[in-house]
């Protein structure tokens, strides 16, 4: 079996596994010739299943296997480190290669610099040299007025190119080793909305996560209102193991709480957008019968009713992980699946042709591993940009985008 590439697009590659490494060390890498896949399912805590469509980060991509498809366990940790080295190459290719019996994953990068001097090393000749690094004339020699440029093109700064390879070990996995694995499945969302800044989320879930499982924090006091977030406390426990609930309506609200024996706090956001679905795709009759539209009813005229939220639990130190997926975009949609699952959009800017693609995180929150009990039903809306710049969603799977899937365990109330 054989695979190389070429890779564009590495900062946004590094940056997407730095997302994967926050959540286990060890990745299944599914190379196909449309996609490539990475999956992360640890022993407990949030499951990662990604695909990265070839145009994203790969040019020149070739792959030869029996069966089309090369599975691969790779140490994501060790791969970011490769790539995030690679982040000023002038190129950088990605090979499957071995040394003796070990398969490797070897990362080739080629830089360049720039040296003075007469020879390669940039070491000049002449210990007389001038401030330039340039030796100056042998006595009684003519300075033509034409010389001058040919001397500084000879004597004068040179690139040097660099080639570094760095070699990542990896398994090959038989097609009967993970036959088995299957991504989990979902329904339709229950509310869908534009998430405000995830720096700002991820500060303040990490902010209530240390204060829950702080024994001496007895009280909060009541905070006040800054923008369209509001803080508040009320006295309440600590829980060892403390426990976020996430939780938004269909009229621009998004609620992240989080409650123990001694101590229950809260922060609001008002104001937000729920992005409206494509009514290209459904037809007015489908668009009534949608769980967002019926949680849209529920949740009253000012979104107020308790019935027109959709919540989710989730670990406080899984969800401050996943949220690192922020660096990779501000722009964030979420669709609440109540008691279910949380999966965000990410929208991801291409600097080359000024498009956007797309790249699924989803939060699942059930009672069970979802190794065990997945939900019965698919996944119905997948987000799409069309020409006119509207966030619309769309009931069919786009393979051409890109998705990144978290799941995570539920806890009971």
């Amino acid at each position: 079996m054989r695979f190389r590439s070429q890779l564009t697009n590495i900062n946004t590659f590094a940056k997407f596994t730095a997302s994967l490494s926050s959540l286990g060390k060890i990745c299944w890498v599914r190379l196909e010739d449309e996609v490539v896949r990475f999956t992360i399912i640890p022993d407990q805590g949030t499951q990662v299943w990604a695909q990265l469509p070839i145009d994203t980060v790969f040019e020149s991509y070739s792959i030869s296997a029996a069966s089309g498809v090369i599975n691969l366990e790779v140490p994501i940790g060790a791969l970011h480190r490769a790539l995030r080295s690679a982040s000023s190459a002038t190129s950088a290719q990605l090979r499957l290669t071995k040394k003796g019996p070990l398969p490797l994953l070897a990362l080739t990068i080629v830089t360049s610099s720039w040296t003075s001097g007469k020879n390669a090393l940039g070491v000049g000749n002449s210990s007389n040299a001038d401030s330039s690094g340039m030796p100056p004339p042998p006595p009684g020699s003519i300075e033509l007025g034409e010389a001058g440029p040919m001397t500084a093109a000879a004597d004068g700064p040179r690139e040097r190119e660099t080639v570094i390879t760095q070699e990542i070990p990896v398994r090959v996995l038989a097609p009967s080793t993970v036959e088995g694995l299957h991504e989990p499945r979902c329904r339709s969302p229950d509310v869908h909305i534009v998430l405000p800044s995830l720096i700002q989320l991820k500060s303040i879930s990490e902010r209530f996560t240390k204060l829950a499982m702080d024994p001496a924090a007895k009280s909060i006091t009541s905070g006040g209102t800054t923008g369209l977030t509001s803080t508040q406390g009320v006295a309440a426990g600590v829980n060892s193991s403390p426990k976020l609930e996430l939780s938004a309506n269909m009229h621009g609200s998004l609620k992240l709480a989080i409650a123990t024996d001694t101590l229950r706090i809260s922060s609001v956001w008002t104001g937000l957008l729920n992005p409206p679905l494509d009514p290209a795709q459904l037809s007015q009759d489908e668009l009534e019968q949608l769980p967002s539209e019926r949680m849209r009813v529920l949740g009253g005229e000012n979104g107020e009713a308790e019935e027109g939220w959709a919540k989710v639990r989730i670990d406080g130190r899984d969800w401050g992980r996943v949220l690192s997926v922020g660096r990779l975009s501000p722009r964030v949609v979420a669709c609440f699946i109540h008691d279910t699952a949380l999966i965000l959009y990410v929208y991801l800017p291409d600097s080359q042709s000024g498009a956007d693609s797309c790249l699924t995180v989803s939060l699942f929150s059930v009672p069970v591993p979802f190794s065990l009990h997945p939900p019965a039903a698919s996944i119905l809306f997948i987000p799409a940009v069309p020409a006119n710049g509207r966030t619309h969603f769309t009931n069919r799977f786009l393979y051409q985008l890109t998705t990144l899937q978290y799941y995570i365990n539920s806890y009971a109330a």
